[in-house]
């Protein structure tokens, strides 16, 4: 399989903006080395390597503190490079995996130990093959026990045939890039509004990440600012932010990091939204 060139800004600007000190970057993902780690065979795309020691140094060139590693489609079920880069630096990463229905009990408490937080569900079928709920269900059920959480990526289209599924699930739901609005149709399109309903429920979270792939005007991403602000200033306490670094699978353009740190004072208007939305929101789901 051809393997993609490099998706991340080979030179990211050093922000403008100065994060708090103890910052998240709540997405994020590592990829290989491939010769180390390999990618998974019935993977859809081949990233380029973006291996931890690059995302460490990214997250101190953008003057962040932490980082959440976000298992990602191309290794599959095999989390060997996130535990890995969670191993690494356990003080200040933790990590979201990508789990068979059937991993045993002992499995999950080893993941637990490295720093893993939740598993993903990934519902985008251009990416991979969704497990059905039911079995999604039952392996909510059992990390649950663990006191982890689910972390679900979809496409706007599918909110109606998920949400009943994402309500009755036993634990705190994360949900990727806002749901992947329809930018175009505005802040009160009937989709984002469903969307926002289903904030309303407790142990509802979502990111407010991703600009660069919901855009439809290209950088600065002006266009996204306001369902991000939406979001912040309604669910001050359920909001997330990431970077969504190495950027996989984009294909028009290579997405500044520096640029998005900056625009986090444009869609948290207040010293006191940027805090809750860098720092203690994450710390309490993730860091506590």
């Amino acid at each position: 399989m051809k393997i993609d060139p490099p998706t991340w800004h080979p030179e990211p600007k050093r922000p403008d903006y100065t994060p708090p000190a103890g910052a998240v970057d709540a997405h994020c993902h590592v990829f290989g080395p491939g010769d180390r780690f390999p990618y998974a065979p019935e993977r859809k795309y081949t990233p380029s390597d973006a291996p931890k020691e690059k995302l460490f140094a990214l997250r101190d060139h953008l003057g962040l503190s932490r980082n959440v590693i976000v298992q990602a489609s191309c290794h599959g079920r095999d989390n060997a490079a996130l535990l890995d880069a969670l191993r690494n630096d356990p003080e200040n990463c933790r990590g979201i995996a990508v789990v068979d229905p059937e991993i045993s009990d002992n499995a999950l408490r080893d993941m637990d130990a490295a720093g893993v937080r939740g598993i993903r569900f990934n519902f985008v079928r251009r990416l991979v093959d969704p497990d059905p709920q039911d079995v999604s269900a039952r392996l909510a059920a059992r990390v649950a026990e663990l006191g982890w959480h689910v972390v679900v990526y979809f496409e706007a289209l599918d909110l109606d045939e998920l949400a009943p599924f994402l309500r009755d699930l036993p634990c705190d739901v994360v949900i990727d890039h806002m749901g992947r609005p329809d930018i175009g149709s505005g802040v009160d399109n009937p989709g984002f509004t469903s969307f926002q309903r289903l904030m309303e429920q407790e142990g509802m979270w979502t990111k407010v990440s991703c600009p660069e792939r919901l855009t439809t005007e290209g950088p600065p991403y002006d266009d996204v600012a306001p369902f991000a602000r939406t979001l912040v200033e309604g669910f001050p306490d359920k909001v997330l932010w990431g970077t969504d670094w190495p950027h996989p699978n984009m294909k028009s353009h290579q997405p500044d990091d520096g640029l998005l740190v900056d625009r986090i004072p444009v869609i948290a208007p207040t010293e006191e939204l940027r805090r809750k939305l860098l720092v203690d929101n994450p710390t309490r789901l993730y860091f506590s």
